[in-house]
């Protein structure tokens, strides 16, 4: 019997203990919506929100089209192919000049996609393979996971394009490059190369 008493008095203990937390949150938030604005908490707010609002139109990902070109608002069409990220950032800086007083321009990469080169014919896993670093015909092979059974390793090559679109055809000779002979054949490939092994 005393310890039920004493366990009501504890829930009233809580209870009251609640109310007036209740009663204090609900007086501030009643003050906090009055017009007195000194006392009252408020959300900060930038000093200028039309500018803020501006920057995210202007920041984009944009992606590089297989004519080399890139679509900007305001802007139109830049060149981008060829370009390093500092070169282009200028090339989009000096018409913003036109159209605002001191713009600031960033560029940055975030993906890769037109680095790359093909493996195809007799090697066990053709395809299309990432170029993100320094390659030669025989990484190529290796990355391929090496030959078929009836591979002609005397005949391989590469077909690369170049600028003007034409291809050349560039002979690599594996059993002469493992022997020391012929090294210069052992080329780095270069983006959209195809390694060829009939």
């Amino acid at each position: 019997m005393h310890s039920q008493t004493r366990a009501f008095r504890s829930r009233a203990i809580l209870l009251m203990t609640l109310l007036v937390l209740l009663g204090a949150w609900a007086y501030a938030a009643q003050g906090q919506s009055s017009g007195n604005s000194t006392s009252a908490a408020k959300p900060v707010l930038p000093a200028n929100p039309t500018e803020s609002s501006k920057e995210p139109e202007m920041s984009r990902i944009v992606p590089v089209r297989p004519d080399g070109m890139i679509s900007l608002p305001l802007l139109g069409e830049i060149k981008a192919a060829g370009l390093t990220p500092v070169q282009l950032r200028d090339e989009i800086t000096a018409p913003l000049k036109k159209l605002m007083a001191d713009p600031e321009v960033t560029v940055i990469v975030t993906e890769v996609h037109s680095l790359a080169f093909n493996m195809v014919g007799q090697v066990l896993k053709p395809g299309y393979y990432p170029l993100t670093r320094r390659m030669t015909v025989l990484d190529a092979i290796a990355l391929a996971g090496g030959f078929r059974d009836f591979a002609k390793q005397k005949k391989i090559y590469v077909l690369r394009t170049k600028a003007d679109g034409s291809q050349v055809r560039l002979p690599f000779n594996y059993k002469q490059v493992i022997k020391g002979k012929n090294a210069a054949q052992n080329i780095e490939l270069q983006p959209r190369d195809t390694v060829v092994v009939p």
